[in-house]
């Protein structure tokens, strides 16, 4: 099913399947969300959960037992449940099923909040342990923002700036989607990087973890336009296109990819987060529209 949100400036629609916000217009009309081509890329803006990336060999350990999930995790291919909904926001939920215990062997529930703002959008993705044992699991966004937004413009007009000064470096892949131990590639400067398909025909992803900003914006260099992501509550944050295609994925993750030389033991994975029976965690991420 799919829902529409409104508010005095801004209309968005979502989906059950997938629990996502799959549509956001200002008053001009302008459609900031990619609306899927199975020409690049037929998502939009998935729910990653209970991984984040590819696992080593598609497996992972859990409780001393093998279990083989697709990359990003099933909540994307699930159908949520609504819980909650108002005229600018709506709750989505998910809990296990006999489908999702035989890949992730936990009760849980997964509730995402979808809530339009005066100029943008939030959303919570709230994980709750109902069971009797701890809970580990990964969560992360994958919203795919048009880019270029406006006839003319060209995907190199736009760049990435920090807000804060950075000098990082981005995390590297293997071909089979896996972190490289230690690898890095010099690729912020400042805090900016200028957008060019050539980086990702190279590298795939720019990954990042470890940096003192907690917003990033997407604008054309000229004009000011574009999107500010505010990804205070996840540790990472992940760049993401095909080249040629006209958007940009902008990743908040609170886990991330296997390591080439991790143990393969879900708990071992870098930003895993445990829950205690009972025990509840909310992380937000928050979009704002930029017009100078």
């Amino acid at each position: 099913m799919e829902y529409t949100l409104s508010n005095a400036s801004l209309t968005a629609s979502l989906r059950t399947l997938g629990g996502e916000l799959v549509s956001l217009q200002d008053p001009a009309g302008t459609q900031y969300i990619w609306q899927g081509d199975p020409a690049f890329w037929s998502g939009q803006n998935p729910v990653l959960f209970p991984i984040v990336g590819s696992l080593k060999d598609g497996r992972v350990d859990l409780n001393g037992q093998a279990f083989e999930m697709d990359r990003h995790g099933f909540a994307r291919r699930s159908e949520f449940t609504p819980v909650d909904q108002g005229p600018d926001f709506a709750v989505l939920e998910l809990r296990e099923s006999p489908e999702t215990l035989a890949r992730f062997p936990f009760p849980f529930v997964l509730q995402v909040r979808h809530r339009l703002l005066e100029s943008g959008f939030s959303t919570a993705f709230a994980v709750e342990n109902p069971g009797p044992d701890p809970l580990p699991f990964c969560v992360g966004a994958h919203t795919a923002i048009r880019c270029p937004l406006f006839e003319g413009e060209r995907f190199e007009d736009y760049e990435l700036v920090f807000d804060q000064p950075e000098d990082a470096g981005t995390l590297l892949l293997t071909p089979q989607g896996l972190l490289q131990d230690g690898e890095t590639e010099p690729m912020l400067r400042g805090g900016r990087v200028t957008l060019d398909y050539e980086v990702f025909r190279r590298l795939d992803t720019l990954i990042f973890q470890g940096l003192r900003s907690t917003h990033v914006t997407l604008r054309h260099k000229e004009t000011g336009q574009g999107v500010s992501l505010d990804f205070g509550d996840f540790p990472m944050i992940a760049f993401w296109t095909k080249p040629g295609a006209p958007f940009l994925c902008m990743e908040p993750w609170h886990g991330c990819a296997a390591y080439t030389g991790e143990s393969g033991r879900f708990q071992d994975k870098p930003h895993v987060l445990t829950l205690a029976p009972g025990e509840r965690r909310e992380l937000t991420y928050t979009f704002t529209l930029l017009n100078p």
